[in-house]
């Protein structure tokens, strides 16, 4: 099933808006309450929408582009691989613009999360082939006759030392001329850029209406499970796994986008 972009747009745009309504998220605003690690469960799950649509620069847009690629690059017959699928907004999206033929899977280690991604299909009542996995990126090999594999601020989450592991293990899952799509939040060698673009990050975040309160927590809270690269290092990590396209895309300060080619 296929609408124009302007459709797709402005579809997504209505359910996101009646996602914030229903579900703010306030998970950080109880500034007596201790600071644990940040957790993907179940409070994360009720808000995720609206926490990824305020707190990610041009979140709707790196939706639209990854449509825009994954249109080009999936073949029927083969498998597209969300990886970190969350609540399901991306295959949601891609399921009004790709063939019926593809089928999708998606991947998270938060049983929260894909219990919303379920429903959300459900009420979608989509005819297409669609499985939601738990699984551990960590430890399980996943991807298998992949023509697009999607990972949409999940990578940062991998824990450095598997990173390598993980991504030789989605190429050898993946077909000739197949694509990896990669959004990350990324850090710099040069303190001066990185202390303004992380400045101009934060003011982004208030503008969206979270508190200095909030940002100082949450930043607490992702401090030992969300470590980013620099761009350097993402690509040498991509080009070492037998990726031979690679190119970033999309830049906002300090968030990046990669499409890499095998």
């Amino acid at each position: 099933m296929k609408e124009t972009d302007e459709c797709i747009d402005a579809s997504h745009d209505l359910a996101l808006n009646h996602e914030m309504v229903e579900s703010r998220d306030q998970l950080f605003e109880e500034s007596g309450v201790a600071i644990e690690d940040f957790h993907f469960d179940s409070a994360t799950a009720s808000v995720f929408d609206d926490m990824v649509s305020r707190s990610v620069p041009f979140y709707a847009e790196m939706q639209r582009m990854t449509e825009e690629i994954a249109i080009d690059f999936a073949t029927a017959g083969s498998n597209l691989f969300d990886l970190g699928c969350a609540t399901g907004t991306t295959l949601l999206r891609l399921d009004l613009s790709l063939d019926s033929e593809v089928q999708f899977v998606g991947i998270d280690s938060s049983q929260d999360m894909l219990e919303k991604a379920r429903q959300k299909f459900s009420q979608r009542k989509s005819v297409r082939k669609c499985k939601f996995i738990t699984a551990d990126l960590h430890r399980e090999k996943i991807v298998e006759n992949a023509s697009v594999v999607v990972m949409i601020l999940t990578l940062q989450f991998i824990r450095p030392l598997y990173r390598t592991q993980v991504i030789r293990s989605l190429i050898e899952g993946m077909n000739q001329q197949s694509c990896l799509i990669i959004f990350e939040k990324i850090t710099l060698d040069d303190s001066l850029f990185n202390r303004l673009f992380i400045r101009y990050y934060y003011n982004m975040k208030k503008r969206q209406g979270y508190s200095d309160v909030e940002i100082a927590r949450k930043r607490e809270a992702l401090e030992n499970v969300l470590i980013p690269y620099r761009p350097e290092e993402n690509y040498e990590l991509l080009s070492e796994a037998g990726f031979t396209h690679i190119e970033e895309f999309f830049r906002w300060y300090n968030f990046s986008g990669i499409l890499a080619v095998k």
